[in-house]
C-alpha cells in the first residue's frame, strides 16, 4: 500500500519494549500507520505522491497525552485575567492588581488567577483587597483552582449574604460578625460569584483555547484529557473547527456535580454523543472532594484546624449510584479525590460496581496523599492513577512551611504523589499537568517527575525524593499509560502498524538526556492524524 506520507528520523522510541535499533522510519495512510522499519519502508511504500518529511537526527516518540488539563476555562483565564504566579507576598499582589487596574476603564473587574494562598496570614479574606482597592469588584482565584478570594464590592453585587447553603461542601466562609469574609470555597459557591463576571463572546474564547493549545502542542503534547466540559466548551470547539483544525486532541470528561440526580446524570450521559474532527466526549467526571488547601479535601482524620475531614458529596449514596449509572451505560468516570478516605471510598465503589463492559477503565484523579494498604488496590481493580507531580514540586515546599504541608502533617506530606510506589505495585500511572494550574509544558513536567523538584530550580530540595521515577517511566506515563487510560491503547500510544499516527519529534532522544536536557529538548514538530504540525521549514518536505 501507497503511503500519504513517510517520516524519517534517526531513532523510533517506543516505551513498553526495546527498540528495534534499524527502526527510523514510518509510514502513514489515512491517518493510520502502515509499518516501521528502515531505509526498505521507503522502497515498499513510496509513491508518486508520497511526501517524505525527514528529521536528521531526531528521535520519534509516541505524541505525548497530558492526563487531566481545563483547555477551555483555562485558557479563558490566562486570556482575559491577571496572572498571579510570580506574587509571593501581599504587596506583590497588589502591585500586579494596581498595574493592572491602570489599563482598565472605570468599573471594570479585575479577575486574577493563580493566587498562592500563602501570601495571607491566615485564611484568606477579601477585605485587604477591599482596604485597599475600594468600591473595585476584584476576584483571585487561588492556585488550585477550588477557591476565590473576592472584595467586598464583589460581595456586594453578587448579593452574597453569607447565610447561603449548598447541596455539597462549597461554602462562603463568614467572620465572627457572620458577615462574608471574601473567601469562596469550592464550585457551588464559585459559581455565584461567576455569574456575574464579565461575558465572555464565544469567538473571543474560541481566539484564546485555540492560541493556548497551540502553544501546548508546539511543547509536544498531540493530545490532552479535557476533565470537563462546561459552558462554552462545545462551542468554542465547533467554532475552532470551522476554521480549521485543533491542532491536538481533546478528550473530554463533562463534570457530574456532587449530590446531583438522574436527570443531571442523564444530561452527561447525553453528552456522549457529541464530537467533532478532534475532540469528543468520553467520560464522566466527579468531584468526591475538594482540596488539601482550602480544608475540603476528605482524610481519614481531620488536618490542624479540624478539616480536611469531609466529602463534598453528602450523599455518599448518591455518589455510589451515579458511578453505577454511568458504569452500567458503558461510560467510564473519572473521580477527583486528593484525601485518603476519598482515594479509599472511590476504589471501593469500583471495586462494587466493576468497569464499563469493553470500554475504558474508571480512573482516580490526584490521589495527592494516600497510605501503604491502598497502593495494591490500583493494581487489582484495574484502575488508573491520574497524577500531578508538578503539583508536588511546584506548589508545595520541600521544608513543609506552604499552607498544603502544614495542614495535613509530616506523614501524610511523606506520603504524597507516590509515583514510584504506584509503579512498583503494578499500577497504570497516567502523568498530568492539571494545566493552568500546573505547568502545561510536558517536557517539564516529565522532568520534574524525576527530579522530584522544578527542573528550573537546580538548588532546590527535591519533594519525596524516594518517589522519583525513570524517564521512560515518565514518558510512559504521557503515552501508554494515557492510551490506556482512554480505553485507546489499542490505537494509541505506539509507533505500530494499525495505530493511529499521532507522534512527537523531539531533537534528541529524551530518554538519554538529563532531566535538564529534556525539559530543554527542542520539538522539531508533532503528528496528528498523520498531519505533520510545528514542523519548522528545514524539516518541511522540499
Amino acid at each position: 500500500m501507497t503511503a500519504d506520507r513517510i517520516v524519517r528520523a534517526a531513532h523510533i522510541e517506543n516505551l513498553d519494549h526495546e527498540p528495534s535499533e534499524h527502526a527510523h522510519v514510518i509510514a502513514i495512510a489515512d491517518g493510520t500507520i502502515l509499518a516501521v522499519g528502515g531505509d526498505e519502508i521507503l522502497e515498499t511504500h513510496r509513491g508518486p505522491g508520497t511526501v517524505v518529511h525527514d528529521f536528521p537526527g531526531a528521535t520519534v516518540l509516541p505524541g505525548l497525552t497530558d492526563a487531566h488539563a481545563h483547555p477551555v476555562w483555562g485558557s479563558i483565564e490566562l486570556g482575559r485575567g491577571l496572572n498571579l504566579g510570580a506574587a509571593r507576598a501581599l504587596d506583590e499582589v497588589f502591585a500586579l492588581i494596581a498595574e493592572h487596574l491602570a489599563g482598565l476603564p472605570d468599573g471594570a473587574w479585575v479577575v486574577g488567577f493563580d493566587l498562592d494562598i500563602n501570601v495571607f496570614d491566615g485564611e484568606p479574606s477579601g477585605d485587604v483587597i477591599g482596604e485597599r482597592f475600594p468600591g473595585v469588584p476584584v476576584s483571585l482565584m487561588t492556585r488550585d483552582a477550588h477557591a476565590l478570594v473576592v472584595s467586598p464590592r464583589v460581595i456586594e453585587l453578587a448579593g452574597i449574604t453569607g447565610a447561603e447553603t449548598f447541596d455539597d461542601a462549597s461554602r462562603i466562609a463568614t467572620g465572627a460578625d457572620g458577615r462574608p469574609t471574601g473567601f469562596v470555597v469550592e464550585l457551588r459557591a464559585m459559581d455565584l460569584i461567576f455569574a456575574h463576571y464579565p461575558e465572555i463572546p464565544v469567538p473571543t474564547a474560541a481566539r484564546y483555547v485555540s492560541e493556548q493549545l497551540h502553544r501546548l502542542a508546539a511543547a509536544g503534547l498531540t493530545g490532552l484529557h479535557a476533565m470537563d466540559f462546561d459552558d462554552p466548551s462545545e462551542a468554542v470547539y465547533r467554532q475552532i473547527e470551522a476554521a480549521g483544525d485543533l491542532p491536538l486532541r481533546v478528550r473530554c470528561s463533562p463534570l457530574v456535580a456532587a449530590d446531583s440526580g438522574h436527570e443531571a446524570w442523564e444530561a452527561v450521559a447525553a453528552k456522549q454523543a457529541l464530537s467533532g474532527r478532534r475532540w469528543s466526549v468520553e467520560g464522566a467526571k466527579f468531584m468526591l472532594d475538594g482540596t488539601a488547601d482550602n480544608g475540603s479535601a476528605w482524610f481519614e482524620h481531620p488536618d490542624v484546624h479540624g478539616q480536611n475531614r469531609r466529602p463534598l458529596w453528602k450523599d455518599l449514596d448518591a455518589y455510589r449510584d451515579a458511578v453505577r449509572f454511568f458504569t452500567e451505560r458503558g461510560i467510564p468516570t473519572a473521580t477527583h479525590a486528593i484525601g485518603d478516605q476519598a482515594v479509599r471510598f472511590a476504589l471501593d465503589v469500583i471495586e462494587e460496581v466493576g468497569h464499563p463492559h469493553a470500554g475504558p477503565p474508571h480512573r482516580i484523579e490526584h490521589v495527592e496523599s494516600i497510605p501503604d494498604d491502598l497502593l495494591d488496590r490500583f493494581a487489582e481493580l484495574g484502575v488508573v492513577a491520574s497524577l500531578q507531580p508538578v503539583h508536588g514540586t511546584r506548589m508545595t515546599d520541600p521544608g513543609q512551611n506552604d499552607n498544603w504541608s502544614r495542614r495535613i502533617g509530616p506523614e501524610r506530606v511523606a506520603h504524597g504523589w507516590r509515583t514510584r510506589d504506584l509503579i512498583d505495585h503494578g499500577a497504570t500511572v497516567a502523568l498530568g499537568s492539571d494545566w493552568p494550574i500546573g505547568v502545561g509544558d510536558p517536557r517539564v513536567a516529565l522532568a520534574d517527575a524525576q527530579l522530584r523538584r522544578p527542573v528550573d530550580e537546580p538548588d532546590a530540595p527535591p519533594v519525596q525524593p524516594g518517589q522519583r521515577i525513570t524517564a521512560r517511566e515518565a514518558h510512559a506515563g504521557m503515552t501508554r499509560a494515557t492510551a490506556i487510560a482512554a480505553g485507546a491503547d489499542d490505537r494509541l500510544g505506539r509507533i505500530a502498524p494499525g495505530y493511529r499516527a499521532d507522534l512527537t519529534v523531539f531533537a534528541e532522544n529524551p530518554l538519554t538526556l538529563s532531566p535538564e536536557r529534556q525539559a530543554a529538548n527542542p520539538v522539531l514538530a508533532t503528528v496528528v492524524d498523520g498531519a505533520v504540525l510545528h514542523a519548522a521549514k528545514e524539516h518541511l518536505p522540499k
